[in-house]
């Protein structure tokens, strides 16, 4: 399969149109023309990584963490960043990011660490607003319906989902009278004409509106077109940061937290916990990777606790009361979309697909201290 290909049938999945502003995702290194057998996906695209995905066989490396977030004006193999580039273009192998897309996407990080942990109604903590949408209804001749339809169609009218060409329609009784000066495509000055006229309506992206309107007056038979747009309202999506649903039952905070340990990837950092383990948690809110831009968020939620990763001293301390906390490793909270996206793709391309499993969190083994040591002076 040409990258190209696989590139668009990732972004079905992980569309960049979801990412942060700020963020860089999408291609970084490879050539659409290129040909594609293996699919490797990884958190990080660290140099252990890349030679792991070349071992693979793999022609594409899939992250979640961008190579570069900031511009470079080199990729030379005397940075670690340059090696990286390096390799995979010695190697023949592409490298396409999805980070914040991938945060938010139906089937992405999240919405993966929510399963994992079997969330019942889950549904994003921060959800995006969905397209904004108007409904147009136009009035025409029955017999000039059907190209009207198709016009409306054809100028991008109509699409729902999975969906194209859609419409509804009813017929009824038009009524006009021509006056000097008009030049009507049925009937005659100064009698009043009935006409047998469908009604036909669809849903249309508000940005389209100009053109879906020109093309009705385009197709249209009549020089004075009746017809009305409204505006519908903006439904949430099921795209967005975060998510929050209901335990499949109660369970304790401590035991909670034993779980998510054993679910997640093992990393030097754990799983720490703020609250009273023994407090039942009924509704969790979750976030791959750093959260605590959230806890506003979470606390409207009704969530009883909150696993995220990368909580600061300080917001974790002024964080609601009522809410525990459990903070995880980074890499670890991510790690569960790969296998995931792995999934999703080989089914919707027949590609073979692998995931990592080296741990590239950057922290090792935590030093112990002295059970004889006191703490700080």
């Amino acid at each position: 399969m040409l990258l190209a290909d696989v590139l668009a049938a990732l972004e079905r999945d992980w569309p960049a149109r979801l990412a942060e502003p700020w963020d860089a995702v999408g291609l970084v290194v490879g050539d659409p023309a290129d040909d594609v057998q293996h699919v490797h996906f990884a958190v990080d695209p660290v140099e252990e990584v890349v030679a792991e995905a070349l071992a693979a066989g793999a022609q594409l490396l899939v992250t979640h963490h961008p190579l570069y977030l900031r511009g470079t004006t080199s990729v030379a193999a005397t940075t670690p960043k340059g090696r990286v580039v390096q390799a995979l273009a010695r190697g023949g192998c592409a490298l396409l990011v999805a980070h914040t897309n991938a945060d938010r996407a139906a089937h992405g990080v999240n919405a993966a660490l929510a399963g994992l942990l079997g969330l019942q109604g889950a549904v994003p903590l921060e959800p995006l607003p969905g397209e904004p949408l108007d409904r147009l209804g136009v009035y025409v001749p029955v017999a000039d319906a059907a190209r009207l339809r198709d016009a409306l169609h054809g100028a991008g009218a109509g699409a729902a989902g999975a969906y194209d060409s859609c419409s509804w329609s009813v017929t009824g009784e038009g009524r006009y009278r021509p006056l000097e000066g008009s030049h009507p495509a049925v009937g005659a000055h100064g009698r009043l004409e009935v006409a047998a006229e469908a009604r036909v309506e669809v849903v249309l992206p508000r940005a389209l509106r100009p053109q879906v309107l020109a093309a009705m007056r385009a197709a249209h038979p009549y020089e004075v077109v009746a017809h009305d747009v409204v505006e519908l309202a903006v439904e949430p999506q099921a795209t967005g940061l975060g998510r929050v649903g209901d335990l499949p039952e109660p369970v304790r905070l401590g035991a909670l937290a034993e779980r998510v340990a054993q679910l997640l990837p093992a990393t030097a950092w754990g799983v720490r916990v703020r609250g009273d383990r023994d407090r039942l948690v009924r509704r969790l809110a979750v976030c791959g990777g750093a959260g605590d831009s959230l806890l506003v968020a979470v606390a409207r939620t009704g969530a009883d606790a909150f696993l995220t990763s990368d909580l600061r001293h300080h917001p974790a301390q002024e964080a609601a009361e009522d809410l525990a906390l459990l903070d995880a490793a980074h890499w670890a909270t991510e790690w569960p979309w790969l296998p995931v996206a792995a999934g999703r793709l080989a089914d919707a391309t027949g590609l073979a697909t692998s995931v990592s499993r080296l741990v590239t969190d950057p922290f090792s083994p935590r030093a112990t201290p002295d059970p004889m040591d006191r703490g700080p002076a």
